[in-house]
């Protein structure tokens, strides 16, 4: 069972709104233009949900037009407003607030460019609370032509002070443009009793479909068609009318009008409040990034010390959990919070910020399994030494890598002689290093760098400062390595080095073999490589934007744009029956593998290799006769795809990747059961 908790970016369609929207199409399909019976009661239909809506937003004599959502009504509202500026420029200035959806500053750009107005365009700021600053406003708004506002934010859910922003406009001839998108079923807007010029909403962020919204014009304000055409909405915005879009939205408007459907403002503060109890509970040390007192009951935004944005949103995802990192709009871009930022939260904030949002047609059945999935999710991270407390001890064994902005850092554990070593590290990562090695409670031979960058010092000496009981004692050179040995035994392996001209390359083998298994090659491979290492050792890069893990020196100088070889979610069950010996290896991070479940793989062998600890794996698939069938898996299809060109440029031809990964596997085929806890360890 899935548990959304993504509202504030959509949400699932009402089953009252799919009966209309279905009904429309199917019996109420008229063109509402159209004067026969068929096209009247289309038209009845579409007088209906106005006359509701109307009713529910108190909007008084002002217009209300059905268009396709809240950006097509943010265009609508910005190009009347700077048009109507056009040859009575008595308004050199557009505001709008910091943290606004992308759509309003873009749309202000975008028509103050194509209007050749040439205004200048303000960002109103915004205290560590989320609120405009009305002083700010107040002196600027003289000179405004359009302000720009949110009823509440869609990342962090602040409820603006538009009381405060009315009394700070007063005096102003500025048109006044406040996005209701957040706010529609969760706030009393008040449209008539208030000066707001325009006021844009979307269907689909309270459970209707995709495509439809609506936008209020006050009466007396300016207004031009973004859509000329036919004269649908009394000439104020053309097209066909999207039926079975008015009538689904119909349907939600009934459900807000009827009082039981959907949950109140009490119900909804006690369902956020026992979320972030659980959160509290699951995360020590976790920070809401707005004050709940003043934010909509329906969202919660956090950070976790220590904890990336995109961890914690694959941690969730897991456990089937849906949240986000912010605003949907820009998730992919893994950007830090503009919205955190210009509230000026610190950078860790910023970055590592988690938005989760309910709509108010949640029960106490759906929070009780949200709150046990967000504690299952803690009590992952605490066995897998990731939680800021209470973290479980851990054995620690073979190669880790550690990836931060493209530079890579391993710790080379050996559970038999409970010792390790580290090389790279940076400052950035020592926080995330301190916690495994405390967990591992194996003392550090050494701490390496194979270039004698800075930043490798002065993680050494971070470290030093955090875990002095686990440091070498060793006097070191300024590569870290000790003064008084040769080589470095770890168990049944010994790394031993060779200087290069850019510091050493370290070299890890059986004690006694002909040639090292691993090179850790620093930030370029040496002319003098070759000398070293034998044509199967695998080269572990000191940075690896191109995300391709391990080279040899045969790959290293081939051409890397490699094609991977794709096994489509539908081909799954086919795949493991023409393969039956394949490996289904499931390379996510084990704090995600602990809480999730497999796909139905017809009884194929399975196995979990995460792509941090990838190396371990690679030489013995390599050197396996005959080379069985590899197929990684992952969440997405991203890791598994990296972890497949990673096997196919070192010479494995039959490596290949699950397209989409577990997100778009067809539901016959969707995980069923629980994984052998013996094989996620």
């Amino acid at each position: 069972m899935e548990i959304y908790l993504d509202a504030n970016a959509t949400t699932p369609v009402l089953p009252q709104a799919k009966a209309a929207a279905i009904q429309a199409m199917v019996e109420d399909y008229g063109n509402p233009s159209s004067i026969h019976s068929t096209g009247l009661k289309a038209k009845a239909l579409i007088d209906g949900v106005r006359a509701r809506a109307q009713r529910l937003l108190d909007t008084g004599d002002g217009a209300l037009l059905f268009v396709s959502g809240a950006t097509e009504g943010i265009q609508t509202a910005v190009l009347s407003a700077l048009n109507s500026m056009r040859g009575n420029l008595q308004a050199d200035l557009l505001l709008y607030g910091a943290t606004e959806h992308k759509a309003v500053p873009e749309a202000l750009k975008h028509w103050n460019q194509v209007l050749g107005l040439n205004l200048q365009i303000m960002a109103i700021p915004v205290d560590t609370q989320g609120r405009h600053d009305l002083a700010f406003l107040r002196q600027h708004a003289p000179r405004a032509g359009l302000v720009c506002t949110m009823a509440a934010n869609n990342e962090t859910g602040v409820i603006s002070d538009l009381d405060g922003i009315e009394s700070a406009l007063a005096g102003s001839k500025a048109l006044w443009l406040v996005d209701g998108v957040q706010a529609l079923g969760k706030l009393p807007l008040r449209l008539q009793a208030r000066r707001i010029d325009y006021a844009p909403f979307s269907g689909h962020k309270l459970y209707a479909p995709k495509g439809i919204g609506l936008l209020y014009v006050r009466a007396g304000a300016p207004f031009t068609p973004l859509m000329a055409g036919g004269g649908q909405e009394g000439s104020l915005r053309s097209g066909t009318e999207n039926m079975s879009g008015i009538a689904a939205l119909g349907a939600v408007l009934a459900a807000l009008d009827d009082g039981q459907t959907l949950r109140d403002a009490a119900t909804m503060h006690s369902f956020r409040d026992r979320l972030a109890e659980a959160l509290c509970e699951a995360f020590p040390g976790l920070v809401f990034n707005a004050p709940l007192g003043s934010s909509l009951p329906t969202t919660l935004n956090f950070a976790v010390p220590g904890l990336s944005s995109r961890l914690l949103q694959d941690l969730f995802d897991a456990a089937d959990v849906r949240v986000s990192g912010g605003s949907a709009c820009s998730a992919a871009k893994a950007a830090p919070s503009f919205v955190l930022q210009a509230m000026g939260l610190p950078d860790w904030q910023a970055a590592g910020a988690v938005r989760l949002s309910i709509g108010p047609a949640v029960d106490e059945a759906f929070v009780d399994e949200a709150c046990a999935r967000i504690r299952a999710c803690g009590e992952s991270l605490r066995r897998h030494c990731l939680s800021p407390a209470n973290n479980f001890p851990t054995i620690g064994d073979g190669i880790t890598r550690f990836m931060q902005d493209g530079a890579c850092c391993y710790l080379l554990a050996d559970s038999l002689s409970k010792t390790c070593v580290l090389i790279d590290a940076r400052p950035e990562q020592v926080c995330r290093l301190a916690q495994a090695l405390t967990c591992q409670g194996y003392p550090l031979l050494a701490v390496l760098s194979s270039t004698g960058e800075a930043e490798h010092a002065e993680a050494r000496e971070l470290l030093a400062d955090t875990l002095p009981a686990l440091m070498p004692t060793a006097q070191v050179d300024a590569l870290g390595w000790p003064m008084d040995r040769a080589t470095i035994v770890l168990g049944e392996q010994e790394l031993t080095r060779q200087s290069s001209s850019q510091g050493q390359v370290l070299l890890l083998g059986k004690t006694g073999a002909a040639s090292p298994a691993i090179a850790f090659t620093g930030l370029s491979l040496p002319a003098e490589l070759s000398a070293w290492v034998a044509a199967a050792t695998l080269l572990a890069p000191g940075r690896d934007e191109a995300q391709q893990v391990a080279l040899t020196l045969a790959s290293a100088a081939q051409d890397q744009d490699a094609s991977v070889q794709q096994v489509q979610g539908a081909q799954l069950k086919a795949f493991v029956n023409f393969h039956p010996d394949a490996l289904l290896v499931d390379v996510r991070e084990p704090y995600e593998q602990f809480l999730s479940q497999t796909p139905d793989l017809s009884g194929a062998q399975l196995e979990a290799m995460p792509l941090s600890r990838l190396l371990n794996a690679i030489l013995p698939w390599l050197t396996e006769q005959p080379q069985r069938p590899l197929l990684f898996f992952c969440r997405t299809g991203n890791r598994s795809r990296q972890a497949a060109l990673a096997l196919s440029r070192l010479g494995h031809a039959q490596a290949w990747t699950l397209a989409g990964g577990l997100a778009l596997l067809p539901t016959a085929a969707r995980p069923k059961h629980q994984p052998d806890p013996a094989l996620y360890v």
